[in-house]
């Protein structure tokens, strides 16, 4: 797994805890960095990731649910709803990842993490997404 991915799927493990059972974020983040074993530049990625997510939780469920109406993201499982928030607040909010490859490290972290159906789920969600980026950066970016 190339570096980048591994710190993704660290921040999404620590993502995944928190939305799962509540544990307090500063002491789940750090854990999993201590077991991730990462280089300091991916640790500090992955808590970008975390502590990027976490405040932006409702916006950006809120845009993701408008994207797989389907699926009510109560109903999404829990890792693919945080895989698809980490790639929402990539290609949205950081701006530091191109789109496409924000889209295909999230479809590699549903062929590790998700289910059978999850790539084809997370892709499609974000397909969509992206195609009203500009317009969902600019409501996410208002002060």
């Amino acid at each position: 797994m190339k570096p980048r991915t591994r710190a993704r799927g660290t921040a999404l493990q620590a993502l995944y805890e928190i939305d799962l059972v509540g544990h307090p974020s500063g002491s789940v983040l750090e854990n999993c960095l201590a077991e991730a074993e990462l280089e300091e530049r991916l640790q500090e990625f992955s808590r970008n990731i975390v502590l990027g997510v976490l405040p932006l939780i409702p916006t950006l469920d809120f845009y993701i649910a408008e994207h797989a109406p389907e699926w009510p993201l109560d109903q999404v499982a829990v890792v693919d709803r945080n895989i698809l928030r980490i790639a929402l607040w990539e290609i949205a909010v950081d701006d530091q990842t191109p789109t496409k490859v924000a889209i295909n490290e999230a479809v590699e972290l549903a062929k590790i993490y998700g289910s059978d159906s999850a790539p084809r789920f997370v892709n499609g969600v974000l397909g969509s997404l992206a195609d009203r980026l500009n317009e969902i950066r600019q409501a996410i970016r208002k002060p």
